[in-house]
């Protein structure tokens, strides 16, 4: 010992300000907020910045262009047809639904609504190719700029947001911890808060479209709309916190809260169906027999997500999300 003494004594002796250098975590604390924890934007890297920044920029615009789309169809109404102005509409929601998409999605790494953001600029993009193509010369000059904006823009959203959604997702562990369990609850959590939004989205854009068809003669179309749209944003309010807070009692008043929109569902489907045998114009019922059945599998996943989710409430991933300080 004696001899090896002078060996450990000649080794370079590290200072304290350099072991506590190493000791300090390679991520910054999370913020917490009422949708969940995210990631400060100084952690995020100079590309994801850089491409977070384009996508609400881009948005933003499109935004605009949608909106002046449907002030110059409201106001005269010789431009185009009642198809067109409800394809704005509906545009018009996706974005809204998009911006909120990438913005959980980039700050949450959260793959779920980054899949979700492209599914949507993906179905805007072929909807507007499709009504592009059957627009006269007249309506294709007026909607051109709008037109080539989506499919230019579009197609560098689906091709950026894909890299980002096979990037490592670091962001389960963070909040999770080691425990697998957790970790999985967390995704269940992700994946029932993002269909909870998902179908408020299908909801408000299947509103649009019964408003276009008029089925229900006995109601004029501008209760139609503000009752289904009340209705829908409710449950989706109560879905977001039962999930958020763990509480059980709103995890059943939010499926209660469903039966009517299935109840109704089955109704519009048949109503549909019997007025496409009597109209020669399929284009309007195409799409609502299309949102219907999307509305319907979103549904379907969103119970399944919600009664495993049930089930490990209160076992601390709560408290994990929310915390002050991690």
């Amino acid at each position: 010992m004696d001899e090896l003494s002078p060996l450990l004594d000649n080794r370079p002796q590290e200072s304290p300000d350099l072991l506590l250098s190493n000791l300090r975590p390679r991520h910054q604390e999370l913020i917490p907020t009422p949708c969940g924890p995210i990631k400060r934007w100084s952690e995020l890297s100079c590309l994801v910045k850089l491409y977070f920044c384009f996508t609400i920029a881009s948005l933003l615009a499109l935004l605009g262009l949608t909106l002046t789309s449907i002030y110059k169809q409201r106001k005269d109404t010789s431009m185009t047809d009642e198809d067109n102005l409800t394809v704005s509409l509906i545009l018009l929601v996706g974005i809204l639904f998009c911006i909120y998409y990438i913005s959980r999605g980039v700050l949450q790494e959260n793959r779920q609504e980054l899949v979700v953001f492209v599914l949507c600029v993906f179905v805007i993009m072929i909807r507007s190719v499709v009504n592009f193509s059957v627009l006269g010369p007249k309506d294709k000059q007026d909607l051109l700029v709008r037109f080539v904006c989506i499919m230019c823009v579009g197609t560098v959203h689906v091709l950026c947001t894909s890299l980002l959604i096979l990037r490592p997702n670091m962001m389960a562990f963070r909040v999770g911890g080691a425990l697998e369990r957790l970790q999985e609850q967390y995704f269940l959590l992700n994946l029932c808060f993002s269909m909870v939004t998902f179908d408020l989205q299908a909801q408000l854009c299947l509103c649009i479209l019964i408003t276009a068809l008029d089925l229900v003669i006995s109601t004029s179309n501008s209760i139609i709309l503000g009752v289904g749209v009340v209705w829908a944003c409710l449950t989706a309010a109560v879905g977001a916190v039962a999930v958020l807070k763990e509480a059980r009692v709103l995890v059943w008043v939010f499926m209660g809260q469903n039966l009517p929109q299935l109840a109704f569902l089955v109704y519009l489907l048949y109503m549909v169906i019997v007025k496409w045998f009597s109209d020669s114009m399929y284009t309007r019922e195409a799409a609502t027999i299309t949102a219907a059945l999307i509305s319907l599998i979103i549904k379907v996943v969103l119970f399944w997500g919600l009664i495993r989710l049930v089930h490990s409430f209160g076992q601390g991933l709560r408290e994990r999300m929310f915390a002050p300080s991690k």
